[in-house]
């Protein structure tokens, strides 16, 4: 099946705080932050929400195609992705910009502070998906270029394939039409308990009204799991207790990797993400966002510890 995976592709610079940001907020001034915090790091680790989640399926036996855009700097990118077996045939390379890069400061409450600056990003990935069969192919739009974004999801509909549309950190960056248009091209809505929130005072959405044309909204929570979300209801699916967390980078993007897999393989909704579950209680246990790995037999352990065999949830 071709996987599909569009979103950045980015270095990250990866920093922590021995302290907690609160510490340092004062209410009645919000107007006026003026911080200045010793960290630890820089550590430049591979990451992008698109090399995150391909990274992701290629431990678990998938071979996921990039849609994106890189800069000039992509050699040792380009060789990490071929040594986890991920083609790089579908990324852009775009010789005058840098590659994308993430500044991530980490508390020692798991809480972040982000900055962002674009580099090739700003640049359309191009791909050509007008040769995509439908009833053999599944794609996941994450935070990217915009423009690219929006015509995936344009693309996926008309050609009717099985698209998740994760907007994640691009939602500020997107007016409230065009946002709510993409949405309703999706089979399946990814976000977390703060992005959602975010989704529905932009657009104005409810999640009832989103659920007319989304099959599924899936809201990560952290340490407390997900929510499967379809007109029939709700089900909640706990997270694996991890008390060796060290750094919640990429866990998200981790959980989409296993999310796909399953349902690559076919398997239920809540089957999915239990799988994607366990990959983010993988990622968790380290700093970067493409620094875990685990072997099938390990995973396979780790899913039917905590979830049971996939058989016994239909009988």
């Amino acid at each position: 099946m071709d996987v599909m995976v569009s979103g950045s592709l980015a270095y990250d610079r990866i920093m922590s705080y021995a302290g907690r940001f609160a510490d340092h907020i004062i209410p009645d001034r919000l107007d006026q932050i003026n911080l200045s915090l010793m960290v630890d790091g820089p550590v430049e680790r591979f990451g992008g929400t698109a090399g995150n989640i391909a990274y992701c399926l290629s431990l678990l036996g998938e071979n996921p195609r990039i849609l994106a855009s890189i800069g000039h700097d992509h050699e040792q990118y380009f060789r990490w992705l071929e040594r986890c077996g991920v083609p790089t045939d579908g990324i852009r390379v775009v010789p005058d910009e840098p590659t994308a890069a993430a500044y991530i400061t980490t508390d020692t409450l798991g809480n972040q502070i982000a900055g962002f600056s674009p580099g090739a990003m700003m640049h359309q990935a191009g791909s050509d998906l007008s040769e995509l069969d439908p009833e053999n192919a599944i794609a996941i739009v994450g935070p990217g270029n915009l423009a690219d974004m929006a015509e995936f999801m344009q693309a996926y509909q008309e050609r009717r394939v099985y698209a998740i549309f994760d907007p994640g950190q691009s939602i500020p960056a997107w007016e409230a039409e065009e946002l709510a248009r993409a949405i309703s091209r999706a089979r399946m809505l990814i976000s977390n308990e703060y992005e959602l929130s975010m989704i529905m005072n932009n657009t104005g959405l409810s999640v009832v009204r989103m659920l007319r044309s989304v099959n599924v909204i899936i809201t990560t929570k952290g340490d407390r799991g997900a929510d499967i979300i379809t007109r029939r209801g709700m089900v909640a699916v706990q997270a694996i207790p991890t008390d060796n967390a060290v750094d919640p980078t990429g866990a998200g993007d981790s959980f989409r990797g296993g999310l796909l897999a399953g349902l690559v393989r076919g398997l239920p909704v809540q089957r999915a993400v239990e799988m994607g579950t366990v990959c983010a209680h993988y990622a968790v246990q380290v700093r970067g966002t493409q620094e875990y790995s685990f072997t099938p037999e390990e995973f396979n352990v780790k899913l039917e510890e905590h979830f049971g065999k996939e058989e016994e949830e239909g009988s």
